[in-house]
């Protein structure tokens, strides 16, 4: 039932990856949710299905976009490597980058349904009474959507820890660098006799999983009640 060193590298390198992932996807989700819940804009359609076609496309052509886009001769890539010398392909860095990805429409959707909730006559009340649009944010709108952003945050967490695809093509399958917690169940999966070890990911995956689904709903319901909203 003890955690070899093989396994338990995957499971520490899993909940690394996925929270450096929500980490940088809690600012992006909130621009973007507010973005495209509060303004009209050219291009607004387009910019939504972007942010959300990560659901719909394979994760195996995200990653190799990945690749193309941010790898060491990528557009965007060689310039970070010649410049910062920042390397995303075949690192951890990358891993996080390809779970960001993939979780960023959950994230972006859970923040926008509950700014869409937000009743605006209170942000229009505070902008009569001489707050700023900076001001009125961070004073009303940001507290009302914290249950939003608590809930994206966990969806993210949970969806950054059972990514796949990208992550396989982008960054590869290597042992304590790039190997999460579903790289690993797929190498023991494929090597005969490890039956056991893939198992045993697969019920600490499930098991982390609930849990931050139900502290997503926990820590949701407890913010509604201070926020006194039922």
């Amino acid at each position: 039932m003890y955690l070899t060193e093989y396994e338990y590298q995957a499971v520490v390198l899993s909940l690394k990856v996925a929270s450096y992932a929500v980490i940088w996807l809690i600012p992006i989700g909130v621009a973007l949710g507010w973005l495209l819940s509060r303004k009209k804009f050219i291009g607004k359609g387009f910019l939504d299905s972007a942010i959300h076609l990560p659901l719909v496309l394979p994760p195996v052509v995200v990653g190799y976009l990945l690749l193309v886009v941010m790898g060491r001769k990528g557009v965007i890539g060689e310039w970070l490597l010649t410049h910062f010398n920042i390397v995303f392909s075949f690192n951890w860095k990358g891993a996080v980058l390809a779970s960001a990805v993939v979780a960023l429409p959950l994230m972006v959707r859970s923040i926008r349904l509950s700014i869409d909730s937000v009743d605006r006559r209170l942000e229009q009340a505070a902008a009569t009474l001489g707050a700023s649009s900076v001001k009125v944010f961070f004073t009303i709108t940001l507290p009302l959507i914290v249950p939003g952003i608590i809930t994206g945050t966990m969806l993210a967490f949970a969806r950054s820890l059972g990514e796949f695809g990208a992550t396989m093509t982008f960054v590869s399958n290597i042992p304590g660098e790039t190997q999460t917690i579903p790289l690993a169940m797929y190498s023991f999966i494929q090597t005969p006799g490890d039956e056991a070890q893939a198992a045993r990911l697969c019920v600490i995956s499930i098991v982390i999983a609930l849990v931050s689904l139900m502290l997503s709903d926990w820590f949701a319901k407890r913010t509604q009640r201070r926020l006194g909203v039922r």
